[in-house]
């Protein structure tokens, strides 16, 4: 694996930590336009007399959620080597990705992975991924920049440390 494919490896990794912890550390900022509206549905800020949502659980309007590189397919396994990598699968609103996930739902729970699902009209489509997924986390996510790094073309798809295979 090329550092840059484990360069991006890691702080996906990072991120899915940083995600679940609940804050956002700015690290620098040069300016420019505010990415803020695309951040905010990761942790949003409590309101007053409101519940804070469940962990794992997005309120976000950034729908729909497209990653144009990416499609369903078969796809070619093969060898990676990223230590440390929380198992994450890649899925989207069709029917391959259902069947897949229905498929290896259990083998998913087992390796306690999380889900980015990489095309998705809406937050009731998201929803029914999720009940695809049988409890598992999965999140709307572009992952354009992790297909290219990667040399993705399909999904679904299943990341491991050692792996990504179909």
């Amino acid at each position: 694996m090329k550092p840059s494919a484990q360069m991006m490896l890691a702080t996906l990794c990072c991120w899915f930590t940083a995600a679940n912890a609940g804050t956002l550390i700015v690290v620098e900022d040069r300016g420019g336009t505010s990415a803020l509206p695309y951040y905010q549905g990761l942790a949003p800020a409590p309101q007053p007399n409101q519940p804070t949502p469940a962990a794992g659980v997005l309120n976000t309007g950034a729908y729909p959620v497209r990653t144009p590189q990416l499609s369903p397919g078969q796809l070619q396994g093969r060898v990676i080597n990223a230590p440390g990598l929380q198992p994450v699968f890649l899925v989207g609103d069709d029917p391959m990705s259902r069947a897949w996930l229905l498929q290896r739902r259990v083998d998913l729970q087992r390796l306690q992975a999380v889900g980015l699902a990489v095309n998705v009209d809406s937050e009731a489509r998201l929803m029914e991924i999720r009940r695809w997924a049988g409890g598992l986390p999965v999140n709307p996510t572009p992952a354009g920049d992790l297909a290219g790094r990667l040399g993705l073309r399909h999904y679904p798809a299943l990341l491991t440390p050692t792996a990504i295979q179909q």
